[in-house]
């Protein structure tokens, strides 16, 4: 896993910003999932089908698979609770198998939830069931599995021209076969698709961290982008995903903190600008002495006229050689 990959994986386990991209998705940016009622699960996704048959001893492959992120939520609405499971996927690059490779950890997940109720059931010695259906499945009528959605953020600038859905990846023109292939869409968030104000409606830095990467590759939008804003104070794991993923050389310091993205990036171009500067003195420098050393001065002399060091002179006598 690289940099960029490890950095926006730690940045979007953070509640308040996992929260914040599903509320985007699904309630148009309104504050419907808590942060405080997500609870990180394990990400590996194991599944052994059905493996509590008819056979007790009888042994299945195993399928496992490692997701990004997956937490339970429980979402209020109208004083209902729905008890559901969000994953999310990050992709720095475009994944041209999205619909299956997302439709393989859903699957994966249907599959582990059913196994565990069959566990629990045999647990509690209940495992024979009221038909011969439940006793095979171990799954019982009245048995039922929380929803998964799973979400892929794009943490790149170019636009996503991946498939969205399953169609997309089939080359079937025959609608009345269609008819009869299931389809599964993925539900991406790509910030080349994001007006501004789609950023407006997420509460916490990513819709920052999402504009920023939109327009990094637009030197004159980035610029008004951040003239727009002014003030922009994000923590330091939303900045390091800002410099790895756009490779944007700010300074990022290690650990938990703030940090003004805004002011980072102004100093930066400052820096780079002082450098520049310097570069064109050294340069200027540089000239004086070759001249000077044609026309038959000392090295001591040029050095204390160039105001640079005799090794310094040595080396460019050296190199236009």
């Amino acid at each position: 896993m690289g940099m960029a990959d490890t950095v926006t994986k730690e940045y979007i386990r953070s509640n308040e910003v996992f929260a914040d991209a599903f509320n985007y998705l699904i309630y148009d940016g309104e504050q419907v999932v808590k942060p405080a009622l997500l609870q990180e699960l394990d990400t590996t996704e194991i599944a052994i089908p059905f493996a509590l048959g008819e056979n007790e001893n009888q042994t299945e492959d195993v399928v496992q698979k490692y997701r990004d992120v997956l937490k339970s939520a429980v979402i209020m609405q109208d004083s209902r609770a729905s008890y559901i499971l969000l994953g999310v996927e990050n992709q720095t690059e475009i994944h041209y198998a999205m619909p299956v490779r997302n439709i393989i950890y859903d699957a994966l997940q249907y599959g582990k939830q059913v196994s565990e109720v069959a566990k629990r059931h045999k647990s509690k010695g209940d495992r024979k069931g009221h038909n011969k259906g439940e006793y095979l499945s171990g799954f019982y009528k009245e048995d039922r599995i929380r929803p998964v959605i799973t979400l892929v953020v794009h943490f790149g600038a170019d636009e996503w021209d991946g498939p969205l859905s399953l169609y997309e990846m089939m080359d079937l023109e025959d609608k009345k076969l269609l008819e009869f292939v299931q389809d599964y869409r993925i539900f991406l968030i790509d910030p080349y698709k994001l007006a501004n104000n789609d950023l407006e409606k997420f509460s916490t830095s990513l819709g920052d961290v999402l504009g920023y990467i939109k327009y990094s590759k637009d030197k004159k939008a980035l610029s008004k982008f951040l003239n727009d804003n002014q003030v922009m104070i994000m923590d330091n794991d939303a900045a390091r995903v800002i410099r790895d993923v756009t490779n944007t050389p700010i300074y990022v310091p290690d650990g938990k903190g703030e940090i003004d993205m805004c002011k980072a990036v102004r100093d930066m171009i400052d820096e780079s600008k002082q450098e520049g500067m310097a570069a064109g003195e050294l340069n200027k420098a540089k000239k004086m002495a070759l001249k000077m050393y044609k026309k038959g001065d000392s090295i001591e002399e040029i050095a204390e006229m160039a105001e640079v060091s005799v090794d310094q002179v040595k080396e460019w006598i050296n190199s236009a050689v």
